[in-house]
């Protein structure tokens, strides 16, 4: 374990002694290499809380929120978190039936053209279909070839560039529910990548054995790298700050989410922005072991936030 040593405190000690049993299954697992039971998690009460408020159809209703920037789909996007939690947190897979449920709904979302649609209304939404491709292919349908459609989706939507955009913002529109309600907005291709929109992309690749191989997830990646602690250059992420705003399980693009994805795409510590990212968590390394980092939802804790550390400071230097 020889990554540990690159720290300036040793946060083992921290994680385990939290005693939250899904956390030291993931450090024994991916940390420690012990072989693990795929349903070790599925009975805590916190899986059968959350599963309990599922529907019939497999989603869950979305509680609330601002309508004005709130589609009528938005069961979608709170099915989206709550699949999330249960695969990311718990390990649930599709031999769970909450998750086959779930997957059977996301999928009844997807396009003739592959993409996810509903949580922009009408309009195309390369982060958010790609997020909800990420976590299909971590519960595993990576073969299915409604995946497959995804990837020729979005392959088929970058700007020139190499990265991605919401093609409504590259025409300049807001992102408001009347806008949601137009026929889908073709991209400006001429237009920038949005590093926000990137990244969550990349997550998609970087998920799948096959498609994080490809040549456009390195492109991509370097134009992810070029905008480490910058502004993004559309209005949601218009200030450096939310590269240090964090949640887990991932969300939009963060430092750490960069660098998780960054770690299975073929990037070495040799690339000196990846150096410079590493570098900035072990800095902000407290004496406890952990991190105390801005943390935007409820279900992110700092004890995640170092797992998920560990584990990219693992890939990148074992």
């Amino acid at each position: 374990m020889n990554w540990l040593k690159k720290f300036k405190y040793n946060p083992m000690e921290s994680l385990q002694n939290f005693n939250a049993r899904e956390i030291n299954y993931f450090i024994e697992k991916d940390l420690l290499n012990i072989p693990k039971k795929e349903d070790e998690l599925w009975n805590l009460p916190e899986v059968i809380k959350l599963i309990n408020k599922q529907e019939s159809g497999g989603f869950w209703k979305y509680p609330g929120g601002d309508k004005r920037f709130r589609s009528e789909d938005y069961n979608q996007i709170e099915t989206y978190r709550n699949f999330g939690i249960l695969i990311e947190k718990y390990g649930l897979n599709k031999n769970h039936r909450a998750i086959s449920n779930a997957a059977k709904y996301l999928f009844s979302c997807q396009t003739d053209i592959g993409d996810f649609r509903g949580i922009y209304g009408n309009q195309y939404t390369p982060n958010y279909s790609a997020g909800i491709m990420e976590l299909l292919i971590k519960a595993g349908y990576e073969k299915d070839a409604r995946i497959v459609k995804g990837f020729e989706w979005l392959l088929s939507i970058r700007q020139n560039d190499g990265g991605w955009a919401i093609p409504l913002r590259t025409r300049q529109r807001k992102l408001d529910i009347v806008g949601m309600e137009e026929n889908a907005i073709e991209p400006d291709m001429e237009k920038p990548f949005s590093h926000m929109v990137t990244g969550v992309v990349l997550r998609c690749f970087a998920a799948h054995p096959e498609y994080r191989l490809m040549d456009e997830a390195k492109t991509a990646g370097k134009l992810l790298l070029s905008d480490l602690f910058k502004k993004d250059n559309y209005p949601e992420r218009g200030t450096p700050e939310y590269w240090l705003k964090f949640t887990f399980p991932f969300w939009f693009t963060d430092l750490l989410s960069a660098m998780d994805t960054l770690s299975f795409i073929e990037f070495s510590v040799k690339e000196p922005q990846i150096k410079k990212a590493l570098d900035w968590f072990i800095d902000s390394q407290q004496r406890d072991g952990l991190w105390k980092l801005k943390m935007l939802k409820k279900e992110t804790t700092p004890y995640w936030l170092t797992l998920s550390i560990c584990r990219v400071m693992q890939r990148f230097y074992n």
